[in-house]
């Protein structure tokens, strides 16, 4: 079971270097494209002001992180 739901798109490399660190990291995650799911559009912009940023990052506490570094990550969970 994933531990993080992570929000996206195809082209963020924010996204993609997250992606990358957890991946490395070996900490699961669940990854959910904005350009894919309307739903998952309108939960990035309640999160965020308005705005579609991503990564978004939904903590297993239900806690959420806008572009979060991958140390605040490895922090956030290990709380």
């Amino acid at each position: 079971m994933a531990d993080l739901t992570m929000y996206t798109t195809s082209w963020c490399g924010f996204c993609r270097r997250l992606k990358l660190q957890l991946d490395e990291a070996g900490i699961a995650y669940r990854e959910v494209d904005i350009e894919r799911d309307p739903d998952a559009v309108a939960f990035v912009e309640q999160a965020n002001g308005g705005n579609r940023t991503v990564p978004t990052v939904v903590f297993p506490d239900e806690s959420v992180a806008t572009n979060p570094s991958f140390s605040e990550v490895q922090q956030r969970i290990a709380a």
